[in-house]
Formats: C-alpha cells, sequence, structure tokens
C-alpha cells in the first residue's frame, strides 16, 4: 500500500474535495484505495446501534464514502483516530481534553492499519505545518512515513506565497512533491488567474496534476475526469 499525503495552501484550499476526486480518478485506472484523516477538529457526535455516540467529522466521513467503503465504529477509527469536536487548531482541542497527539502515535496507526489496498490517501488538516502537540507538526508525520505529497493550491490572492513556501518546505525535508492541483475555491475566479496559474507552473517543479472548478455543487467523480495519474500507476 502506498501512501500519498495531501496537503493545502490553508484551511479552506479544497483539500477533501481534492482528495474525493483523486480517489476517484485512481478507481478509474482500476486502483482501490484507503483513506486517513490522521487529526481531525470540527466534529459532531453521532448516535451508534448500542446507544453510545462517536464523533465523527465530516472530512473523515466523505474521504470513506468516495472509497466506497461500508462506514462503522471500526472503519471510522481507522480512517480518523484522533478527532475532536471543536473546530479549532487540533493541538488546542486535544489539549482541552487531555490528549496530546504524536508522530509516534499517528505511524503506530497508519502501520497496523490493513496494508490491503493499492494506495492509502491521507489527508492533512489545515496547511502543511498544523501542530501537532507543543514540538511535532503534521509535516513532521510526513517526514516519518516518508510519504510523497500532493499541494492542493487554494486559487485566491496570497496563493502564491502560501504555495512557494509550503512547497519550500517540503522539499527541505527531502520529501517527493507528486504534483500539485489548481482550486478554484470561490464562484468568481481570481483574478488574473491564468497568469498566478503560469507563475506557479514556472516555479513548481513537480506536474499540475489538475484543475479543479469551483465546485460548490460539483460531483468529484465527475471532476476526477480532469486528473492525470497515469504515471502514477506506472511507476
Amino acid at each position: 500500500m502506498r501512501p500519498v499525503f495531501v496537503t493545502g495552501t490553508d484551511t479552506d484550499a479544497g483539500k477533501t474535495f481534492c482528495s474525493e476526486a483523486l480517489i476517484h480518478a485512481l478507481q478509474s485506472l482500476q486502483q482501490s484505495c484507503r483513506v486517513l484523516k490522521p487529526v481531525a477538529a470540527g466534529a459532531a457526535p453521532v448516535a451508534l446501534n448500542n446507544e453510545q455516540s462517536q464523533l465523527r467529522n465530516d472530512d473523515a466521513l466523505r474521504l470513506l464514502a468516495a472509497t466506497g467503503a461500508a462506514i462503522s465504529p471500526l472503519t471510522y477509527q481507522q480512517a480518523n483516530p484522533f478527532c475532536f469536536a471543536p473546530a479549532i487548531a487540533p493541538h488546542i482541542a486535544a489539549q482541552q481534553v487531555h490528549q496530546r497527539v504524536s508522530v509516534e502515535a499517528l505511524l503506530r496507526h497508519y502501520n497496523e492499519l490493513p496494508h490491503d489496498a493499492d494506495w492509502c490517501i491521507v489527508e492533512g488538516a489545515g496547511g502543511w505545518l498544523v501542530p501537532l502537540n507543543e514540538n511535532q507538526s503534521l509535516a513532521d508525520f510526513v517526514q516519518a512515513l516518508g510519504a510523497p505529497v500532493v499541494l492542493v493550491v487554494g486559487m485566491k490572492l496570497g496563493c502564491l506565497n502560501h504555495a512557494l513556501l509550503t512547497v519550500a518546505d517540503i522539499e527541505r525535508r527531502g520529501l517527493q512533491l507528486s504534483g500539485w492541483i489548481a482550486n478554484t475555491t470561490q464562484a468568481v475566479a481570481m483574478s488574473n488567474y491564468a497568469e498566478n496559474l503560469a507563475t506557479l507552473q514556472q516555479r513548481i517543479a513537480a506536474p499540475l496534476l489538475a484543475e479543479v472548478p469551483f465546485h460548490s455543487q460539483a460531483n468529484p467523480a465527475a471532476v476526477a475526469a480532469r486528473f492525470d495519474l497515469s504515471s502514477w500507476v506506472n511507476s
């Protein structure tokens, strides 16, 4: 099972929608996928059959649904081991309930997953350097995992700086940037979209995997046709 970590230029860059589309694109190439949302902050309790409740995060549920997996307490816990109710920075949410998320715990969880798929799409929380605890970040987990990275660039004012800083740190850590996605995050495209896209293409060596249009009502399965992942499957 090959892990791929999906990060974004910021919290609302569109990681989940693009991850869903990525899963559908891989499935169209007869590739099976597992998903992992290691840490999620922003969840609601859902009643289970035994009248207990479990916190569930909408992004994690969407990722699971994209794979076609049946959602059960076990499959949810495998997909999202650390889930917190408030929609705040994960390390702060963990502190509020006296928990500690660590690189070691996340790595152990990944290694204990059934490695029964071709790919594991691992979606981050927020941006690249979101803290896990007082010393570690999600980027440290990706580095320990050794996973290649896909960067979702939310195409809006400020994205050039955010994208290039993120790429610089990915490369500084010796990680592979497998590609990036230009995701339009607003109904009206950013001013000078084409020029901004060209600047990113000029400065980011990794391939542009897809341009994703604004998707308030879009179907990620339909958007998957925009992705060119043939080099992934054939490598």
